[in-house]
């Protein structure tokens, strides 16, 4: 197993999630984690949906996200649920209506 850390908690793992940057001894990805942050959930509430995280887990990705947009907005785009597959009921929360 070839893993590369890439900052205190965020490493890559060419075994877990095709080498996409997670969260050290998790299969959590910062992809997650940066979703609940861009509905708005505050880092403290993100636990209250990742409870096996610590907060400074949760910064430590938000902090990686800010320097790798791009790849993590690659990521984010990769695997987005197409509209059409989306409940018409959720679509309003989700701003896809």
């Amino acid at each position: 197993m070839t893993a590369e850390t890439v900052s205190r908690y965020v490493t890559r793992n060419a075994e877990i999630l095709s080498g996409e940057p997670i969260i050290t001894g998790t299969r959590t990805s910062v992809r997650a984690i940066v979703g609940l942050w861009r509905m708005g959930i505050m880092p403290e509430e993100i636990l209250n949906h990742l409870p096996h995280l610590t907060l400074a887990q949760v910064f430590d990705a938000l902090s990686f996200y800010l320097d790798h947009q791009i790849e993590i907005n690659a990521y984010i785009e990769r695997n987005q649920v197409p509209n059409e597959l989306v409940h018409p009921s959720v679509q309003p929360i989700l701003g896809k209506s």
